[in-house]
């Protein structure tokens, strides 16, 4: 993880809204085999929050999605609890307490 402020490359003058130096410059964590990258947005507008999209994680197993879905639900608000679908055994929806958009499935098994 690095910080606007630690950046080896300082941003031009007026690129960081006042205050951002504190902000995630760059961030990488796994999510089981996945690698996820992200940083905060110096172009966002105060207030402007997360809308548009949501990120889905094909978990192997139930077990592991209610783990997921229950940790990522924390302080945020269920969508559509997990449940079965025509697609899988175990879907589901959520916004997290930072209000970014989850989907939250289990990998069918592979018919053979």
């Amino acid at each position: 993880m690095i910080r606007y402020k630690d950046s080896p490359e300082p941003a031009q003058p007026g690129m960081l809204p006042p205050g951002f130096e504190h902000k995630i410059m760059h961030a990488s964590f796994r999510i089981g085999q996945t690698t996820v990258m992200a940083s905060d947005d110096c172009r966002a507008q105060k207030g402007r929050g997360f809308a548009g999209f949501s990120l889905s994680l094909s978990i192997p197993n139930e077990a592991a999605a209610d783990r997921a879905f229950n940790a990522l639900a924390d302080g945020g608000k269920v969508t559509m609890p997990l449940t079965k679908t025509f697609w899988s055994p175990r879907f589901g929806m959520l916004e997290d307490r930072f209000g970014i958009g989850w989907m939250i499935t289990v990998a069918p098994a592979q018919q053979n």
